[in-house]
């Protein structure tokens, strides 16, 4: 039994990744056509895509009350992102770290992490009102940076509506990719395509919750530890994968954005909507704490805001070594403590 909610894991991992990666891609599909400015598409479906994962499972842990999973997958995945993804990205290439990021998205990275901070250790939960602070303030800031994306777009030379030419690795390769190229040129199919990627990703986020939960069940280990560990790097894989890969090749000029506004979607998207359909209990005492964990994520995005003011907004092997360091550190404070 034990093996096979280990297999239903890993399915659901896959499901995951590969259906999102389709929710997307019939979703930019289906905005292209209907001539949606391809800056906007980046900005919303693509970023809301990226944190499918994370939403789906921490959705279903709240349906299925288990808050532990839910949170320590917002936070692990935060924790995770930053002192894991961009450590080990950092140690292949220097990632310089963009203007915008160190005027808008770092700060509303650390609004978002000292308000789950506050208000999960001033509630000891996050209940629904929490959940709607958490997606107004969202809904603020990606106004913002839509107006500011648009603004700076049509200041450029070829304005909102171009986009670069396809590099000829990112085109498809043999029979099955040509074909897949050209079917998606069809709106059904376009459609189909989304429908049936986010029909994955509800199905994987629901195999993958179920078999953590057994296997922590089966193991004796808290559905926090699970959430913190497994859960949290598993949802993190595409963009582990991702910046890891860019940075191999040097294109590094997005990899901190990415990272950066993937943890915002988590706190105030992922935490505010688990968060509308059960409290998300908020433990502030004893070793096992959700509150030690939001802290540990707070004090990675502060880590990351100092290490990207100094040596030119640029994170190096040093700044990689430590975030790494600092990674290993946490884990073993996890399963020693």
């Amino acid at each position: 039994m034990l093996y096979l909610w280990i297999f239903l894991l890993i399915l659901g991992f896959a499901l995951l990744v590969k259906g999102a990666d389709w929710f997307v891609d019939g979703s930019a599909g289906i905005a292209g056509k209907c001539r949606i400015s391809p800056l906007v598409i980046g900005l919303t479906i693509v970023a809301f895509g990226t944190s499918a994962p994370e939403l789906c499972v921490s959705v279903t842990s709240a349906v299925q009350h288990a808050t532990d999973l839910a949170i320590g997958n917002v936070v692990g995945s935060n924790i995770v992102n930053i002192l894991l993804i961009l450590g080990l990205s950092a140690l292949f290439h220097s990632l310089p770290v963009q203007k915008n990021s160190l005027v808008l998205d770092l700060p509303v990275l650390l609004l978002a992490s000292g308000l789950l901070v506050g208000l999960g250790a001033w509630g000891k939960a996050l209940s629904w009102w929490d959940g709607l602070i958490f997606l107004a303030v969202f809904a603020v800031y990606m106004f913002f940076l839509i107006r500011g994306a648009i603004k700076g777009a049509k200041k450029s030379e070829g304005g909102i509506a171009d986009m670069p030419p396809a590099n000829d690795a990112d085109k498809p390769k043999g029979k099955v990719g040509a074909w897949f190229q050209k079917m998606e040129e069809k709106l059904w199919f376009l459609i189909v395509l989304a429908v049936v990627g986010l029909g994955m990703v509800v199905g994987g986020g629901t195999l993958l919750v179920d078999g953590a939960k057994y296997i922590a069940t089966y193991f004796g280990v808290s559905e926090r530890i699970i959430g913190l560990t497994v859960v949290a790097i598993g949802t993190s894989l595409p963009e582990l994968v991702t910046s890891v890969v860019a940075a191999v090749k040097g294109e590094t000029d997005i990899a901190v954005g990415n990272i950066i506004g993937s943890n915002i979607f988590n706190i105030f998207l992922v935490a505010g909507v688990s968060s509308l359909f059960y409290p998300l209990a908020f433990t502030t005492a004893g070793a096992a704490s959700n509150l030690i964990d939001a802290l540990v994520a707070l004090g990675a995005a502060v880590l990351l805001y100092v290490l990207a003011l100094i040596k030119g907004h640029k994170l190096g092997k040093i700044a990689g070594a430590v975030m790494l360091a600092c990674f290993a550190g946490y884990y073993v404070y996890l399963f020693l403590v």
